[in-house]
């Protein structure tokens, strides 16, 4: 058994069956939702960030696999760097307007 990995059990603290396969709790992303029944927020931010603004599109549901591909296009159409952090896409400076068009030619929904 790895290091730790009994922390994450839930229900059964010991067990002499061979059979027995323990339950970890473990989040479960939600399936995405297609792009027209979302409602993404494009807003500007620079607290604790040194001053540095970023454009941060929030209000994604569904798995982060498909939020880090959604990032990685807008990245990737901006020629500018960013992140996903908390379920949020961190665009490095003020495009707000661009990503609003963006995200609109990507069938999304934005505010």
């Amino acid at each position: 058994m790895a290091k730790n990995q009994h922390k994450g059990r839930t229900g059964v603290v010991y067990s002499t069956s061979d059979e027995f396969n323990y339950q970890y709790d473990g989040e479960t992303e939600t399936e995405t939702l297609p792009p027209d029944k979302q409602k993404l927020k494009v807003m500007l931010d620079s607290k604790g960030r040194a001053g540095k603004t970023v454009s941060v599109v929030s209000g994604f549901i569904g798995k982060s696999a498909d939020l880090e591909d959604l990032s990685k296009k807008l990245k990737n159409k901006l020629g500018v760097g960013g992140s996903v952090k908390d379920g949020e896409i961190l665009i490095q400076g003020d495009f707000r307007a661009r990503i609003v068009s963006l995200l609109q030619e990507f069938g999304y929904k934005v505010k």
